[in-house]
């Protein structure tokens, strides 16, 4: 039986217009979009459907200032927004044709989308399109079993389609490295009090209605647990019990890997943002599930230390863990009006 938090995407596969307008087929896919990733599940895009296509806007008042100063991981969520909203009207046999910062003069314009028919779908638009539905954040430890080779390689290819790069670590150095940066990130993170309520304020208990956010069960929280833990979070340092419980996952997961692009700019925080969810889909089409631990990007001096240790090569944008895990409910978005401006 479909989540039902995503039934309403399950029933749009019947409602897709094949032979509507672009106008129609750009609300349809909004859909699809809006089940992307996002940092802290902020959910920080807004759409607006034009003739013969749709835009892309960050919505700036669902930034996350504290952890993300720059509005650089709100972006990344806006940039894999898109490509899921991409991948939608591929399946359904679209062709769109994507500008990327299309007015200087609009800096919160990310993209705009032109759309057309005339694609033929391939066997990897079908693939990637069923896998958003199915796609989750998997907070827990995995499964031991390794990656294949040819996987990793798959994966790395699919952050290259869209402009940016999948440094896979593959050495025991670089695990305990990251180990050591994710412990040391959460100390400095959990003993700063903004930094904790700002985090708080995006906890939610599992009963709440709120359709953003972090829901004590995505944490692995039951129902009484989740209604103390955003006061516990605002009250106390817990940076300690945190990092040790990272540093564990961290060791124990199969994969972990760094996404990295040329600059530092939004049009690489947009690369960043398709090539993350590309990725993923196409992790989850071979059944593997994906989680962050991106503490060491946000504090500027861990990132720099990351980026000597992949090398130098590219701009840490993400950190990412890899492996085989269990389904898991998925987390609450909002309603395509909520997203929509006139």
């Amino acid at each position: 039986m479909a989540d039902a938090l995503l039934q309403p995407y399950v029933d749009a596969l019947d409602e897709f217009p094949l032979t509507g307008t672009p106008e129609a087929k750009a609300r349809a896919a909004l859909k699809y979009a809006v089940l992307a990733p996002s940092s802290h599940n902020s959910q920080p895009w807004l759409f607006r459907v034009v003739p013969a296509g749709i835009e892309l806007s960050a919505d700036r008042s669902r930034a996350l200032p504290v952890v993300d100063p720059r509005d650089r991981e709100l972006v990344i969520s806006c940039g894999a927004a898109l490509f899921h909203l991409r991948a939608a009207l591929r399946n359904f046999g679209c062709i769109e044709d994507t500008k990327l910062l299309p007015d200087p003069a609009q800096p919160d314009l990310l993209a705009r989308v032109h759309i057309k028919d005339g694609h033929e779908p391939t066997d990897e638009d079908h693939a990637l399109f069923q896998a958003i539905g199915r796609r989750r954040t998997f907070r827990f430890p995995f499964d031991p079993q390794p990656l294949p080779p040819t996987l990793l390689t798959m994966l790395e290819r699919a952050a290259q389609l869209e402009g940016a790069t999948l440094g896979v670590l593959r050495t025991a150095v670089g695990r305990d490295a990251i180990a050591d940066f994710v412990a040391r990130a959460d100390r400095i993170q959990l003993s700063d009090r903004p930094f904790r309520r700002e985090l708080a304020a995006w906890m939610h208990p599992n009963r709440s209605r709120s359709r953003d956010g972090m829901p004590g069960y995505a944490l692995g929280l039951g129902d009484l647990a989740s209604v103390a833990a955003p006061l516990a979070i605002r009250t106390f340092d817990v940076g300690r019990g945190q990092a040790a419980e990272h540093e564990a996952l961290v060791r124990g997961s199969p994969v972990l890997a760094v996404f990295t692009t040329p600059d530092d700019t939004p049009a690489d925080w947009l690369a960043a943002g398709q090539a993350l969810a590309r990725v993923l889909l196409r992790a989850e089409v071979e059944g593997v599930s994906a989680s962050f631990l991106n503490q060491p990007v946000e504090v500027p001096e861990l990132r720099e230390q990351l980026q000597t240790l992949i090398g130098g090569h590219g701009v840490p944008q993400l950190l990412i863990r890899l492996g085989y895990g269990r389904t898991v409910r998925a987390t609450p978005r909002r309603p395509v009006t909520d997203v929509l401006i006139p």
